[in-house]
């Protein structure tokens, strides 16, 4: 059993910062890929930001320069820091993490987040 709890999402002005977490906890071996989606209202929900196991990343084009994803392996965590907030990044965030479960496993099964809400507005 895996669980992930989101925490860091609010109300926020136009030109500011928040900054989400997402920590896992149960029967963990290693955390693959670990990645932050978001979805909009009556809109599909869209990848923001992504990072590897070898701290590669990838960022959506409406995010870059704005939005910083990291990890931190020890605390089985990944932080995505947001910058300089427009309304249009309102959303209920999620994370999405690739876990595998024990040794010798060559697969990874996908967790999902409960969401946090991230309203932008002045």
């Amino acid at each position: 059993q895996v669980q992930l709890v989101e925490s860091g999402g609010g109300l926020v002005q136009p030109g500011g910062s928040l900054r989400l977490s997402c920590a896992a906890s149960g029967t963990i071996f290693k955390i693959d890929v670990m990645g932050w989606y978001r979805q909009a209202p009556g809109k599909q929900r869209e990848l923001v930001a992504a990072i590897t196991s070898g701290e590669g990343t990838n960022y959506a084009d409406s995010v870059k320069g704005r939005f910083t994803i990291s990890r931190d392996n020890a605390k089985k965590t990944v932080y995505l820091q947001m910058n300089s907030l427009k309304p249009e990044d309102t959303a209920v965030y999620y994370c999405k993490l690739h876990i595998q479960s024990r040794p010798g496993s060559i697969s990874t099964t996908a967790y999902w987040g409960q969401g946090t809400q991230v309203t932008v507005s002045s």
